[in-house]
C-alpha cells in the first residue's frame, strides 16, 4: 500500500471534515456580535433573544469543531515526520502563535460569553463575544499564513538541509497568502450569512416568530451579499496571483495543455488526461486567458506540456473543483442580490421562493470544501510548492499503519459530524427561547 497516498487521503479527510465546522464558526462568531450590538445599541429585545438564539448554535459547531481540529496537528508528526524537520522553523512559529495566543482567547471569552449573561453589564458582555470573533478570524489569519507558505514559500534559507526562517515580516506580508486569508474567510461569510438566511427563512415559512427572523433575514442577507461580491473580487486576484506563482496549477483549473500567446480562454470543454488534450472545446474567446491571468489579452500562459509529468497537478480533479467553485461564487451573488429584492414582502411572496433559501444552506459548505480541494490538489506534487515534494515528505512508516488511522478518523469524523448536524438542525428548528413574561 502506497503511505504516501494514504497519508494524504487521511490528512485531506481529516482537513475536510474539520473544515465542515470552522466557515460557520468565523462568520457566525461575527454576526451574533453584530446581533448583540444592535441589542445594545437600541434596547430591541428581539435582537438579544436573536444573539442568544444564533449563539447557541455557534457554541454547538465551535465544540464540534474544536475536537476535529486537534488532530490535524498531531499528523504533522505522526503522517508528515519529514514535512516537520524540514520546514519546523517556519511553519512550527505560525502554528505555535495560534494555539498559544488566538485559540486560548477565544476559547476564554467563549465561555465568559456563554456563562456572563446575568453577570456583566450589556456592553462588557457584547465585547465578549466581539473578542471571541476575532479571535476566531485572526486563528484562520495564522493557520492560513502558514498555508499561503506552502503554496508560495518565502522569507526563508536553507541551512543543513533545512529551510530556516530568515524574514518574519515576509512570511506574514506576502500577497499570496493575504489573498488566501480574505478569500478563505469571505467564503466562510457566504456560508454563515447562507445559514441564518435559510433558517429565518424556514421559520418564517413556518409563521414562527416572523417579526424576530425577518430582521434576522436581512443581517445574513447583508452579510451573504457584501461577501459573495468580495469573494469574486478576491477571487480573481487569487488567479492572478496562483498566474504568477503557480502556473502548472492554473493550466490544470483550465486544462490548458498547449502554450499560448495569446491564450484562448473556452467556456465549455472536457479534459483528455491521457491523451494530454481535451475531448472537446467549445465557446472559445480569444486572449480570454490572457486577459484574466494576467490583465493583458495577450500575454503567455503555459501548458501542461510544459512542465515534466511528474511536476503536473492531477488536472481531472482540479478542473472540476474550479469550475464548480466558480459557478457556485456567481450563484451565490444571485441568490443575494434576490433576497435583498425581496427582502421587505417575506412574508407575501411564493413559499417557493423561501425554500429557495433554506434548501441553499448546503451549498456554501461544498463551494468552500471545492475550494480547498484546488488550493490542495493543485498544489500537487509539492507540499512546499517548488521545494519539497510531497513523497519526501512522509514520515518513514508502514501503509498498515495508516490503513487503521484512516479508517479510524472516518469512522469518528463522521460520527461527529452526524452529531453536529443533528444538534444544529434540532435546535434551529426549535428556535429561540420564548419570551419571559413580566414580574
Amino acid at each position: 500500500m502506497d503511505v504516501v497516498l494514504l497519508s494524504r487521503l487521511q490528512f485531506a479527510a481529516a482537513t475536510l471534515f474539520h473544515f465542515l465546522f470552522v466557515p460557520l464558526t468565523l462568520g457566525l462568531t461575527i454576526l451574533t456580535a453584530i446581533m448583540e450590538t444592535i441589542y445594545v445599541r437600541s434596547g430591541d429585545e428581539d435582537y438579544k433573544r436573536m444573539a442568544k438564539f444564533w449563539g447557541k448554535l455557534l457554541v454547538i459547531n465551535f465544540a464540534v469543531g474544536v475536537v476535529t481540529g486537534i488532530t490535524l496537528e498531531f499528523q504533522f508528526g505522526t503522517n508528515w515526520s519529514r514535512y516537520s524537520q524540514f520546514v519546523g522553523d517556519i511553519f512550527g512559529s505560525l502554528l505555535a502563535i495560534e494555539a498559544t495566543v488566538t485559540f486560548f482567547l477565544e476559547s476564554t471569552f467563549i465561555a465568559v460569553w456563554i456563562f456572563g449573561w446575568k453577570k456583566l453589564s450589556p456592553k462588557a458582555h457584547a465585547v465578549t463575544i466581539w473578542l471571541v470573533a476575532i479571535a476566531s478570524n485572526m486563528s484562520a489569519f495564522w493557520i492560513l499564513l502558514a498555508n499561503g507558505w506552502m503554496q508560495n514559500p518565502v522569507g526563508y534559507v536553507i541551512r543543513n538541509g533545512r529551510a530556516e526562517l530568515d524574514n518574519f515580516f515576509a512570511v506574514i506580508a506576502h500577497g499570496f497568502a493575504l489573498l488566501e486569508f480574505f478569500h478563505t474567510t469571505s467564503g466562510s461569510y457566504i456560508l454563515s450569512g447562507f445559514f441564518v438566511m435559510g433558517i429565518s427563512a424556514y421559520h418564517i415559512l413556518k409563521k414562527r416568530e416572523t417579526a424576530l427572523f425577518i430582521k434576522s433575514f436581512r443581517v445574513g442577507m447583508i452579510f451573504a451579499l457584501v461577501f459573495s461580491a468580495l469573494t469574486v473580487f478576491t477571487g480573481h486576484l487569487s488567479g492572478e496571483e496562483v498566474a504568477e506563482k503557480q502556473p502548472a496549477k492554473l493550466a490544470a483549473m483550465e486544462s490548458h495543455w498547449e502554450t499560448q500567446k495569446p491564450a484562448t480562454m473556452y467556456l465549455l470543454l472536457l479534459p483528455d488526461v491521457r491523451n494530454e488534450r481535451n475531448y472537446f472545446q467549445f465557446a472559445g474567446i480569444p486572449g480570454g486567458l490572457s486577459l484574466l491571468a494576467f490583465f493583458d489579452p495577450n500575454a503567455e500562459v503555459k501548458g501542461l506540456k510544459d512542465f515534466p509529468k511528474d511536476e503536473r497537478p492531477p488536472v481531472t480533479i482540479t478542473f472540476f473543483a474550479f469550475r464548480i467553485m466558480v459557478g457556485l461564487g456567481f450563484l451565490f451573488l444571485a441568490i443575494s442580490c434576490f433576497a435583498l429584492l425581496v427582502r421587505n414582502k417575506l412574508e407575501s411572496i411564493n413559499p417557493l421562493f423561501l425554500w429557495l433559501f433554506v434548501l441553499a444552506i448546503p451549498l456554501p459548505y461544498i463551494s468552500c470544501l471545492v475550494g480547498w480541494t484546488v488550493t490542495e490538489v493543485g498544489r500537487q506534487p509539492w507540499i512546499v510548492y517548488g521545494v519539497l515534494k510531497t513523497a519526501d515528505a512522509v514520515s518513514p512508516i508502514a501503509g498498515s499503519q495508516v490503513v487503521t488511522t484512516l479508517v479510524g478518523f472516518i469512522l469518528l469524523y463522521s460520527l461527529l459530524a452526524i452529531a453536529d448536524f443533528y444538534l444544529l438542525f434540532k435546535y434551529a428548528r426549535k428556535g429561540p427561547e420564548p419570551t419571559q413574561p413580566s414580574a
